[in-house]
């Protein structure tokens, strides 16, 4: 059997390999289009979908055995595509939500919540779910396997994680009409949250509410 016969053998994408592909560019394609700018009235609700069926893809990695590259060295995919207008048209269009507080370990005894942006999890997660589609895109099945799960270990998979907890406590906030607390008070420049306190529960309601109408969100009548 000739390299070239046995190369096209290892390097054929299986059924899980295309599965995992059609997810990560079904989030790509997504995160892209809601960046546009041109559906706002549906911008929350169709991120909140497109994390959730991202993490499954994660989650199916995540279970997945340890994928172990061809190459022992990861092969040059070329210069990275720059993700900085994606970020700022995210945090653009997320404005005043676009900041929340996470805790970075839930593990680590006594973590503070941080600061974090729905905007720069987002875009981070693109820049690395593109990194891997380059391998998978020149036949690199493998690699691209081993670099979705190690950076959904290291990366994309916390902080995408994150962002889910984020929009979907939104959602809720904004349907069941419960106060949201005092955005003003977070602040990823400082970094650390503000211990002004939530607003009254009224003006929380309020501001749900104004939130709510432009994202395409009611909450209850």
């Amino acid at each position: 059997m000739s390299d070239a016969t046995l190369n096209s053998i290892t390097t054929e994408p299986d059924d899980f390999a295309v599965q995992i592909r059609d997810q990560v560019e079904s989030f790509l394609v997504s995160v892209t289009e809601v960046a546009k700018g041109d559906e706002p009235a549906s911008a929350v609700p169709y991120l909140l979908l497109s994390v959730s069926q991202l993490l499954l893809a994660g989650g199916r990695l995540g279970a997945h055995e340890d994928f172990v590259p061809d190459e022992r060295y990861e092969p040059d995919v070329g210069p990275e595509p720059d993700v900085d207008e994606l970020r700022e048209r995210l945090a653009a269009l997320l404005d005043p939500i676009d900041v929340y507080s996470e805790v970075f370990d839930p593990y680590e005894p006594r973590t503070a919540p941080v600061p974090c942006r729905i905007s720069d999890d987002l875009a981070d997660a693109v820049a690395a779910l593109r990194h891997g589609m380059a391998h998978y895109d020149t036949g690199r099945v493998s690699e691209a396997l081993w670099w979705w799960q190690f950076s959904y270990l290291t990366n994309w998979g916390p902080t995408v994680s994150a962002s889910l907890r984020a929009l979907q406590s939104l959602v809720a906030h904004v349907r069941q009409d419960t106060p949201l607390g005092d955005l003003q008070g977070l602040d990823t420049d400082s970094g650390a949250a503000s211990d002004d306190g939530a607003l009254e529960a009224e003006a929380g309601a309020v501001m749900a509410a104004e939130i709510g109408e432009p994202l395409g969100m009611r909450g209850e009548r």
